[in-house]
């Protein structure tokens, strides 16, 4: 649960650098930051302070009163963006949230998350979407850190492997 990690100072400044850091290197041209509603929300305006950009958040859908909107915040038509997400493992609600985003006439440069699963559907989902992305960290460092920690051991690797090839059909 990424979103736990916004309650430690030092992690949380952590992810904000090196998000920050690798958004500059890989999107030179940003010109503002989106977070992916919810937990991009915190994660993207805490990036778009330290790059000193413009923020907004995109919703799964349009507010169903007041304004109706389905991006809070103000970007403009040719803003050049990136968004932002805590988890990637299909890439359905990342690349949900760039469609509004490029109807608004924005050119959406990428998708910034914390950590993704490496499924093949998500690289797939996001080439077909002509959306470039990138994450932090992945299931394959996770289950590094894992064995090297003790929390699981060799033996439980290749079952965990097994999981990330086909989750869909786990268990059957």
């Amino acid at each position: 649960d990424n979103r736990v990690s916004l309650s430690y100072p030092h992690i949380r400044t952590f992810v904000k650098e090196h998000l920050a850091k690798n958004i500059s290197k890989q999107f030179p041209d940003v010109e503002a930051i989106a977070g992916i509603a919810t937990a991009g929300i915190a994660q993207g305006a805490l990036v778009a302070e330290y790059l000193n950009l413009p923020f907004a958040y995109v919703r799964p859908e349009p507010k169903k009163h007041g304004m109706g909107n389905q991006i809070e915040g103000k970007l403009e038509a040719g803003q050049r963006v990136v968004l932002i997400e805590d988890l990637i493992s299909t890439g359905g609600s990342c690349l949900k949230a760039v469609v509004p985003v490029r109807e608004l006439g924005c050119e959406v440069l990428g998708v910034a998350a914390i950590f993704n699963y490496g499924f093949q559907n998500a690289a797939d989902n996001f080439a077909a979407a002509n959306c470039p992305f990138f994450s932090l960290s992945d299931y394959e460092n996770l289950l590094i850190a894992a064995v090297e920690s003790g929390y699981v051991s060799e033996n439980d690797v290749e079952v965990l492997q097994a999981w990330r090839k086909a989750p869909d059909q786990w268990g059957q």
